[in-house]
């Protein structure tokens, strides 16, 4: 299985929010790829949220957001750094901000209880949030530093964008730091293609149909994910993927919340699993439920499974194409929106999006030895010009030599073997922190580590990033849940883009640019 790690994750509050603006551009414009997951105060009606229509669908998302409000955004950049022999090895920063939308707006129960219940502080979020507007541009100093520039310096860096079931996301993401959102889905995709030029990208459309795992919500394809790139990596050969994270020192180790992805270990036979949870990371009766909700042992059944259906199969099955038979179309939403699915959420607030405690990556140290490479977290090494963004960041006060501070060098020390009454009180303890490692960080983190491990399965991630190398049969192709098919991100010759979109991309290129180039004018 795989090993023990701790992530860094920035917070980012409207105290701090002006300080970490240079170190949050930096990581953007140095970024491989950026992955993005929101919190959400509410979903509205969910029935609409999956109608049959998809024009009607995003009707039912557009109301949602021009009332609701985003309360957390968490990106993650992976930067691919050089020069790692033939495996693929990033630098990740992950910030974790705190929002707080300065108009009226709709927050639900369910997705309070929800938040709540995965630790979300409201306290925290009402007294320190970053502010700021929906809709088109007001007030807004068009070079200050606020939310609105933050996503502008996104578009700017022209990267690829990374979400996860992420309809909801980019929707919202529109209404609250962009513009007002069209009422036709074909302009809001044409814009989107425009916006976005180095395409976007949604691991959990790849998750269902190119990496074929038999569940797609958030935690349980990052922890299938590394898990099997830890398997790749004790096997030898082929591309594995390492992760590397800044140390952070000074004044910004006073921001960081170092999250333990504690490494899986579940005892054989004694624990049932959950067959909703399994199957769409949520279960109606919660923390309450007296089946394992433990998605280590969830995968640990499936792989089992599938080595008995090897084994009564003699003869090897040709290639499938389409999502597997045996997938049942459900709804998903993001842990801390409100829907039984964001993929992996509780009704309250999960993901038509995807819902999932939030673990760490792997990286490892395969300077030196390879001893430490199972574990997939290695230390930066010297800093290079290639590592810039790790300037800002040295290794945090050496405290508390525990086994915390091993898991963080990539050592996972043995653990002892556990009687049944330690087991069944570790499966207690772990339904209870079940609640407390959700972040919209976290969630982004794992977004991109997944597309990091897909991009590695094609081997074409040594090219210079572009839209072409980063997983091409997945580029522009967002998840619909319930439908065997995408929503493509393109822009119909026969849908014009909206005229605050044209607006808004004059601030982001400058005047005049957009019309001329895209003929749109």
């Amino acid at each position: 299985m795989t090993s023990s790690m701790v992530v860094p994750v920035i917070d980012v509050q409207n105290d701090n929010f002006k300080e970490l603006w240079p170190t949050m551009v930096l990581a953007i414009k140095a970024a491989s790829f950026i992955a993005l997951d929101t919190e959400l105060s509410g979903l509205g009606n969910r029935k609409a949220l999956l109608a049959e229509c998809i024009e009607d669908r995003y009707k039912a998302i557009c109301n949602a957001a021009r009332t609701r409000s985003i309360l957390s955004l968490g990106f993650a950049c992976y930067k691919k750094l050089e020069n790692k022999d033939d495996d693929d090895t990033y630098l990740v920063q992950v910030y974790n901000l705190t929002l707080l939308c300065s108009e009226e707006y709709v927050i639900e129960p369910q997705s309070v209880q929800f938040l709540v219940q995965h630790g979300f502080d409201f306290n925290k979020q009402y007294a320190e949030g970053v502010p700021y507007l929906r809709g088109n541009d007001r007030g807004v100093d068009a070079h200050g530093m606020n939310m609105r520039m933050l996503f502008v310096e996104l578009l700017r860096a022209r990267k690829p964008l990374v979400l996860h079931n992420g309809l909801i996301d980019i929707v919202f993401l529109y209404q609250c730091f962009y513009a007002q959102l069209p009422d036709k889905l074909g302009t809001f995709t044409a814009d989107l293609s425009q916006m976005f030029p180095a395409g976007i990208y949604d691991t959990k459309y790849a998750t269902e149909y190119e990496l074929r795992f038999a569940a797609s919500y958030l935690e349980y394809a990052y922890k299938k994910c590394k898990l099997d790139n830890s398997k790749s990596i004790e096997a030898g050969g082929g591309r594995h993927l390492f992760l590397e994270f800044c140390k952070y020192s000074g004044p910004l180790s006073n921001y960081v919340d170092y999250r333990p992805c504690l490494a899986g270990f579940s005892p054989d036979g004694l624990l049932n699993v959950c067959q909703r949870f399994s199957a769409y990371g949520w279960c109606p009766n919660g923390s309450q439920c007296p089946l394992s909700h433990d998605t280590d042992l969830i995968i640990q059944h499936n792989e089992k499974k599938k080595k008995r259906k090897r084994k009564r199969k003699n003869s090897s099955q040709g290639k499938v194409e389409g999502a597997p038979m045996s997938k049942q179309p459900h709804m998903e939403l993001k842990q801390d929106q409100v829907i039984p699915d964001k993929d992996t959420k509780p009704p309250p607030l999960t993901e038509l999006v995807d819902g999932a405690q939030a673990q760490g990556p792997e990286s490892d140290e395969k300077l030196k030895t390879k001893v430490e490479e199972g574990n997939g977290v290695r230390e930066p090494q010297a800093v290079s010009p290639d590592e810039e963004m790790k300037t800002q960041a040295v290794s945090p006060d050496e405290e508390m030599k525990t086994d915390k501070e091993v898991e963080r060098n990539g050592v996972s020390e043995p653990q002892p073997l556990a009687t049944p009454d330690a087991e069944k009180k570790e499966e207690s303890k772990r339904k209870k922190l079940e609640g407390g490692t959700h972040r919209a960080g976290f969630d982004a983190f794992m977004t991109g580590y997944i597309f990091s491990y897909a991009a590695t399965l094609t081997e074409r991630v040594g090219k210079p990033p572009s839209s072409e190398s980063w997983l091409p049969e997945c580029l522009n192709k967002v998840y619909l849940s319930g439908k065997s098919v995408p929503m493509h991100i393109v822009k119909s010759t026969f849908s014009k883009s909206f005229k605050a979109h044209l607006h808004k991309m004059d601030v982001v290129w400058g005047k005049g640019v957009v019309s001329k180039v895209e003929g749109t004018v």
